[in-house]
């Protein structure tokens, strides 16, 4: 519901702000043009919403997207027109595939330029529109209700990004409208999901060895709440997509480990006579075919019309009460699980992923050292919490989604529906400065950094007390071992390796680059305590890179 307010002749631009404030927005990302960016990052400054000057496009819709996913409300990123809205078409892209409510506002051409102009003049909306889920001129009178449009359209199952292309005189234009309170997301508002709920209870009672899957759906505080009390009295083992780690925690009884779609998780759903998916988004998984035979209820907010799976049963709505429905039916539900069992696939699954190294520092060392000092950080500072941590995709995300625990919902951030590079560092910037007094770390492979490699700058801009950690193994290591998977020579996959840590410093942040363990930890006790920008360049052994692939997807 929307409570109208009358208010005074405000610019569109100001209007736009206005409804950012409304919808606790507290950052604007981008790179800015001289049109209609110039007076909306003034009427945000007027609300107290700060401009973060981005060094790339991409970066700032990243950054805006990591933003929406920690609040549960929208993220804002704004570009210039022409080269900055194609530079973020990539970061659009991330925030659709991973389900991430963003305004993109860029600038634009009115009708009478687009009459002549050539230089810099592409159909923005064409371009856009596969990454994006609508878009807005605002240069109708209904300028407010169409800005609720599109926000109610980027928070609707599968959020996702939305478009204002919005020209300088358009930004300027006063009306006088009523405004929005905080839109929030509507599903199905009315669901009866009861024929689904005694089918799924049915199947739940002939079953003896269920398995719960758990996905990004599941994330907010309530579903989560929720999930967990299905979790705990069903005593069925529980896996987690990427997204979804830490909905349940790594440390409980009940977690089994990752899902992907791959093979580390076999072992445990192949002795499945029931599958529960809760929250799963089929975004997540990997390109292979499912494959398993056992009946599958699927809990989602909706149905995705291309699946890997027909369910058996469908329950689609909202998930919080469905979940919650379905507890209240398995009261006297049996199981031939037992937690030892649980214990045994999670060790299992541990060790089949292992990826130490002989000579120098493998990339689980990379994760579990840098856990270590981590705690005793925590230890230390007396902090309630690990550092939230954001994953960039390569062979290094495998050792960093396994080794690091996660006990709640975002400690870490990932891109894994678009599974984009360039992604850890700027997720850590954003994270940051939305959750100031936490400790974020930042695990990225080197080529995704030289990806984003001036977002070191806006992060040493910002004073953010973020930590990069870089494995540096001088390739696109998850495409190298592929190539000499496939019985190709390696070509074309590897560089000269750069000092990142020299960049760092060049910058004005704290660098260090690291060639064994000592070296290491020495430079991780001195990042966890200095409260600035830091930067540890770890020279990585990748020789564990190729099994611990083939045990993880087959």
């Amino acid at each position: 519901m929307i409570d109208q307010i009358t208010i005074e002749p405000k610019t569109v631009a100001e209007t736009l702000a206005q409804v950012f404030y409304d919808n606790n927005v507290t950052h604007i990302y981008g790179v800015p043009g001289g049109g209609s960016s110039l007076p909306l990052i003034e009427a945000a400054a007027q609300l107290g919403i700060k401009f973060v000057l981005t060094r790339t496009e991409c970066g700032a819709v990243i950054m805006a997207s990591a933003a929406a996913e920690l609040t549960g409300s929208i993220g804002v990123a704004l570009t210039t027109k022409g080269p900055g809205v194609a530079s973020a078409a990539n970061g659009a892209a991330c925030a659709l595939l991973d389900r991430a409510p963003v305004i993109l506002v860029t600038d634009g051409f009115t009708e009478q330029q687009s009459a002549f102009i050539t230089h810099q003049f592409i159909d923005q909306k064409g371009l856009l529109a596969p990454v994006t889920k609508g878009h807005s001129r605002l240069d109708d009178k209904g300028v407010v209700s169409e800005i609720n449009r599109l926000i109610s359209l980027a928070m609707t199952a599968p959020r996702g990004p939305v478009h204002i292309e919005l020209t300088g005189s358009a930004a300027k234009r006063h009306v006088l409208e009523s405004k929005a309170q905080r839109i929030m997301p509507e599903y199905h508002s009315k669901v009866d999901n009861l024929d689904g709920l005694t089918t799924a209870h049915e199947l739940i009672i002939k079953a003896s060895k269920p398995v719960i899957v758990i996905g990004l759906e599941a994330r907010d505080s309530d579903t989560a709440a929720a999930t967990r009390q299905l979790i705990d009295r069903s005593g069925y083992p529980v896996l987690t997509t990427y997204k979804a780690k830490g909905v349940i925690s790594d440390y409980h009884p009940q977690y089994a480990g990752i899902f992907t779609g791959g093979t580390s998780e076999s072992a445990c759903v192949s002795q499945a006579d029931l599958i529960i998916l809760i929250g799963v988004d089929p975004v997540e998984f990997v390109l292979q075919k499912w494959r398993y035979q056992a009946p599958i209820i699927d809990i989602s907010v909706i149905e995705y019309p291309v699946h890997y799976i027909k369910p058996d049963v469908g329950i689609y709505g909202p998930l919080s009460p469905n979940v919650s429905a379905l507890t209240d039916k398995i009261l006297a539900c049996r199981t031939d699980w037992t937690l030892p069992n649980v214990e045994i696939l999670r060790h299992d699954m541990y060790q089949a992923l292992q990826c130490r190294s002989d000579q120098g520092i493998g990339a689980q060392d990379v994760v579990e050292i840098a856990l270590a000092s981590a705690l005793e950080s925590q230890a230390a500072f007396e902090k309630e919490k690990l550092p939230l941590i954001t994953v960039d995709a390569g062979a290094h995300m495998f050792s960093a989604m396994a080794f690091w625990p996660c006990e709640e919902s975002f400690d870490v951030l990932i891109s894994n529906g678009l599974a984009t590079m360039a992604y850890a560092l700027p997720a850590a910037i954003a994270a940051s400065m939305k959750i100031p007094d936490r400790m974020v770390v930042a695990f990225t492979g080197d080529g995704g950094l030289l990806m984003c490699l001036g977002e070191l700058s806006t992060a040493v801009e910002q004073d953010v007390p973020i930590i990069v950690i870089v494995f540096n193994d001088r390739s696109l290591s998850l495409i190298d071992v592929k190539q000499q998977a496939s019985g190709l020579p390696s070509r074309g996959m590897r560089w000269t390796r750069p000092n990142f840590s020299q960049v760092m410093q060049g910058l004005g942040g704290q660098g260090y680059q690291v060639e064994n363990l000592q070296e290491y930890r020495q430079a991780l006790d001195k990042a966890f305590v200095s409260g600035k920008p830091t930067l540890i360049d770890v020279l990585v052994n990748p020789e564990g890179y190729g099994p611990q692939l083939k045990a993880l997807r087959g």
